[in-house]
């Protein structure tokens, strides 16, 4: 028995003794204390015992047992939202797919959150190839910094034969995923609007205006081109694997994340649904809907969930550089198109380039608001396993 138990238990037994003396012996001086004080210093020594007793007996008694699951060490884990690890947060199952992933391809890559995704995935060691429509203004916007390289490419966002190029001959070797930042309509001269300035030119021949067609959509063109071009770039690698294995980019996480926008199905609820979430679908973008980009991003999203890749699709809400990011807000996840709020576009890049690494947000579409002043969650892994996938 070492010193310290023997202590130990001398300490027991002195309380126990004292406790005794007080409750019965008439000739020590605490008898003069009245019942209350009595019963107050009773309490006390038996803290005293209990906290000796404990210390008594710790040596016999394992720190970490299996008969005792809910010790205090593993109730600390279950409440803690990440593991710890030397001190600091466990890498989360977020990225448990990173090293699966080497290139990313982003289209509108110079756009306000284009960009930041871009930032955001060569923060991580991604490479990325930028598909851009102008080299001039990629040299101007997008930075040296981050560990992933950085390949530039001119890109008709509309031409699914440029994005394929792109994206299966990048210099990296072809793309694994990509994410989907443009929006907008194209300009660029495509085989049919040549075939329609040519033929405009015979009618005009005639003495007849022919009325301008409207511009070409490039979400509406260019989603589901992102997603056959990942699906040919799994069939090569399954091409050239001599014994058919299935191609090591086959992660089971999202291929394609597509950025889209809330409010894309509002347009079309009924007036007495309409009535019902007024909130949401008497907001300025709603009621204005210009170039009915809402209706465009609508049928784009149906046209990815109908392609056969893996994907998901991220509606965020009113974007807004002002707003809170970061530390300093939390991104709060919802289905259904109900969400009205704000959320920066940093936090908006963040999450696009999460849903790559996250298993859960395979096949699901989903809208975020953040909420400032509160601190963001170490990983939206549990939010996602919460969300319905769209097939349900």
């Amino acid at each position: 028995m070492s010193r310290a138990l023997a202590v130990s238990i001398g300490l027991v037994l002195f309380c126990a003794l004292a406790i005794i003396a007080i409750q019965t012996d008439p000739l020590i001086e605490l008898s003069k204390m009245n019942s209350l004080h009595r019963r107050t210093g009773t309490a006390v020594i038996a803290a005293a015992l209990l906290l000796c007793s404990s210390q008594a007996f710790s040596g016999f008694m394992p720190l970490r047992s299996s008969r005792h699951p809910l010790s205090p060490v593993i109730r600390l884990s279950l409440s803690s939202s990440s593991e710890v690890v030397n001190g600091q947060p466990a890498e989360s199952s977020v990225y448990s797919s990173l090293s699966k992933l080497s290139t990313v391809a982003v289209a509108g890559a110079t756009g306000k959150t284009g960009s930041l995704v871009v930032r955001e995935l060569r923060s991580r060691g991604i490479n990325v190839v930028a598909l851009v429509r102008d080299l001039d203004k990629a040299e101007q916007v997008l930075d040296s910094s981050g560990s992933g390289s950085l390949t530039i490419k001119k890109c008709d966002h509309s031409s699914p034969g440029a994005l394929r190029a792109a994206m299966l001959e990048s210099d990296g070797g072809p793309c694994d995923a990509a994410i989907w930042a443009a929006t907008g309509f194209s300009d660029a001269p495509s085989p049919e609007r040549k075939r329609e300035k040519f033929m405009n030119k015979l009618i005009k021949t005639f003495g007849k205006e022919v009325p301008p067609k409207p511009r070409q959509s490039i979400d509406a063109i260019g989603v589901k081109a992102m997603a056959d071009a990942i699906l040919a770039r799994d069939q090569l690698d399954a091409a050239a694997n001599a014994e058919g294995a299935s191609s090591p980019t086959s992660t089971g996480t999202p291929r394609v994340v597509m950025l889209s926008s809330a409010g894309v199905t509002r347009p079309s609820w009924s007036k007495e649904k309409q009535g019902r979430f007024e909130g949401a679908a008497g907001i300025p973008i709603i009621r204005l809907n210009p170039f009915n980009i809402l209706g465009i991003k609508a049928d784009s999203e149906e046209r990815l969930r109908k392609s056969g890749v893996d994907y998901c699709i991220f509606r965020p809400c009113g974007l807004s550089e002002k707003w809170p990011y970061g530390g300093d807000a939390r991104p709060i996840f919802s289905q259904g198109d109900l969400a009205v709020g704000r959320i920066h576009r940093c936090d908006v890049a963040k999450i696009l380039v999460d849903c790559l690494f996250a298993e859960e947000a395979t096949g699901k579409t989903f809208e975020a608001v953040s909420l400032a002043g509160y601190p963001p969650a170490p990983s939206m892994t549990a939010a996602m396993e919460r969300l319905r996938l769209d097939s349900e």
